[in-house]
């Protein structure tokens, strides 16, 4: 329990690129669960285009400890049309049984296709924790990213780095169908050379969720988040929402 405090602390006071739809993992799965999922996010970099981004997924618990995901993601880039800019498969994997010792422990892994030829594909992996406190759940992941070109002369031959993020959520269970908390993100850079502070980009604010039955062990699940540019190199303002169909 320590650990993961220390840990955890670590991640909120730090100060791979996310986008604003990004959303805060947890590491629990669902076995024989399935999910459509939607994802829409919002921001306006310093000094660039109002970027939105959204996915469409198919989800399924496919064993006891692994979920596996699949994602169609659409970009707008300013005045640009929406268009499809990947296709992404995700697989989370619970690594200790749900409740069991003080801290729950998971694990992600994501890669992202590009649809476009010489396009970047990105890998993204980390760890997943979470512990509760009474009505209190927190939680904290680190998260690792390597981007690698479809055309390797696209970009001069340039080296394939590994960069570092983060994501922390505080979240207290008023009622099932309402629940509230904080969210934030960041990325410092390089793994093992961040950048500096100005370059990093943390964001964090207040965060909505909930979860309704709809009869049938079917459920529609939610969240959202309003957050605000905590260091220079971030959008001033994001917005983020996720829902799930659950059967």
């Amino acid at each position: 329990m320590k650990a993961f405090l220390f840990c955890f602390a670590g991640l909120v006071s730090a100060a791979a690129c996310a986008g604003p739809s990004d959303y805060v993992y947890t590491p629990n799965v669902e076995y024989g669960e399935r999910e459509l999922d939607f994802k829409f996010g919002s921001a306006t970099p310093p000094g660039g285009d109002r970027l939105q981004q959204g996915s469409v997924a198919f989800g399924y618990g496919a064993t006891e400890y692994w979920f596996t995901e699949v994602y169609l993601k659409y970009e707008r880039d300013g005045n640009m049309g929406n268009h499809l800019d990947s296709v992404e498969f995700e697989n989370k994997f619970q690594l200790t049984e749900t409740g069991k010792y003080p801290v729950d422990l998971g694990f992600i892994s994501e890669i992202e296709i590009p649809r476009q030829n010489g396009d970047t594909y990105e890998f993204r992996f980390g760890p997943l924790l979470q512990t509760e406190f009474g009505k209190l759940q927190l939680n904290g992941n680190l998260l690792f990213e390597r981007q690698y070109r479809g055309n390797p002369d696209f970009d001069g031959g340039a080296p394939h780095v590994t960069e570092v993020g983060y994501q922390w959520q505080v979240k207290y269970r008023w009622l099932r169908a309402f629940e509230y908390g904080l969210q934030g993100f960041g990325e410092m850079g390089k793994w093992n050379s961040w950048d500096s502070r100005d370059l990093q980009n943390h964001r964090l604010g207040p965060a909505v969720f909930g979860k309704v039955g709809v009869g049938n062990h079917q459920a529609i699940s939610y969240n959202a988040a309003w957050l605000i540019g905590a260091s220079r190199a971030a959008p001033d303002n994001t917005f983020r929402m996720q829902v799930e169909y659950e059967f």
